[in-house]
C-alpha cells in the first residue's frame, strides 16, 4: 500500500525535541522523507499496524499529531513534482 505520512510535533521542550527526532527515525525505517516532516512509504498491512504502534507509543497526543493518508495502489508511481528532484523513486529498496 502507498502513504503519505506527516506530522507536527510540539519541540518548545526538550521531550517534544526527543520526541520529534524519534518520529524522524521511526518513519525514516520504513518510507522516504520527501519534506521535512513528510514522508513516502510503500509498505504491506503488517508494515503499516507496526508503524502506526510505534508512532503511537512515541507522540504525545496532547501536543503532537501524525496523519496518515492512505493512497490507492500504486499512486506515489504517478506523483508529479516540480523542483528539487526526487533521489529514489518511492519502490527503490529501502536500505537502513
Amino acid at each position: 500500500m502507498d502513504l503519505v505520512i506527516t506530522y507536527d510535533v510540539n519541540t518548545t521542550t526538550p521531550e517534544g525535541q526527543r520526541r520529534l527526532r524519534d518520529v524522524a527515525k521511526i518513519c525514516e525505517g520504513y518510507g522516504y522523507r520527501v519534506q521535512q516532516s513528510v514522508f513516502e512509504v510503500v509498505c504491506r498491512n503488517t508494515d503499516k499496524v507496526r508503524l502506526i504502534a510505534a508512532l503511537a507509543t512515541t507522540i504525545d497526543p496532547a501536543h503532537d499529531s501524525v496523519r496518515i493518508y492512505r493512497l490507492p495502489t500504486s499512486a506515489l508511481d504517478t506523483v508529479e513534482h516540480l523542483g528539487k528532484p526526487r533521489h529514489r523513486a518511492p519502490r527503490d529498496p529501502l536500505i537502513l
